[in-house]
């Protein structure tokens, strides 16, 4: 049976759950938004890299007070931390990486993704809404997984996992795992399992989502 906890997770939660999941020593990009939070909770035993688009290698946890330097910034804009032998790179270098399959994880934000894995996170369609691809299509076909860190519902209660994407589509067939407030899904064998559930029944949350899901035994 999977996991169940009483309350939904708070975002930091989601970022520790993530965060305990990379593998030791592995090279990592965190996109923009609930991902950057990852950063927070990464342990200096777990040996991993975090790698972002604008040029840098080696970034650590988001800066605060004193720690800030306008000039030492992630790829949202967000000030950060260097680690000791960090690096620092041109923009093309940065993508020939991502391009190339040099990232072991990438953890992306979405607007949807389909029981296929097939990915949504740049535009929505609609009208005046501001495209905001940047290297989300680079890392999600580069790195050699993918997971998303996203809140299940939308602010009308529809559910951003579907079976088929209706938003403009960032990549096909390349989202492994998400990470939500209330599950957490594993997409392999072209099923959707539920790995664990919070503040929600797996009963409930199977009404609620347009897919089939399978339990976690």
């Amino acid at each position: 049976m999977s996991a169940y906890t009483e309350q939904k997770l708070t975002r930091d939660e989601m970022a520790q759950l993530v965060a305990a999941d990379i593998p030791a020593g592995a090279f990592v990009n965190l996109g923009i938004g609930q991902p950057t939070n990852v950063s927070n909770f990464l342990t200096a035993e777990q040996g991993v890299t975090l790698h972002t688009e604008n040029g840098m290698l080696g970034m650590g946890p988001v800066a605060v007070g004193d720690q800030v330097d306008e000039d030492l910034i992630n790829a949202g804009k967000i000030p950060v931390t260097e680690l000791p032998g960090a690096s620092f790179f041109h923009h093309a270098d940065s993508f020939a990486m991502m391009r190339g399959g040099h990232l072991d994880v990438c953890v992306l934000g979405a607007f949807q993704v389909s029981a296929a894995g097939d990915l949504a996170n740049w535009h929505t369609g609609a009208e005046g809404a501001i495209p905001a691809v940047g290297g989300a299509m680079d890392l999600a076909i580069g790195a050699k997984q993918t997971w998303v860190m996203m809140s299940l519902f939308t602010k009308g209660g529809e559910s951003k996992l579907v079976e088929t994407l209706s938003y403009p589509v960032t990549g096909l067939g390349c989202v492994s795992r998400i990470y939500t407030e209330v599950a957490v899904f594993e997409l392999r064998d072209a099923k959707v399992y539920v790995r664990s559930t919070h503040g929600i029944s797996f009963a409930d949350l199977a009404a609620k989502v347009p897919v089939e899901l399978t339990e976690v035994k």
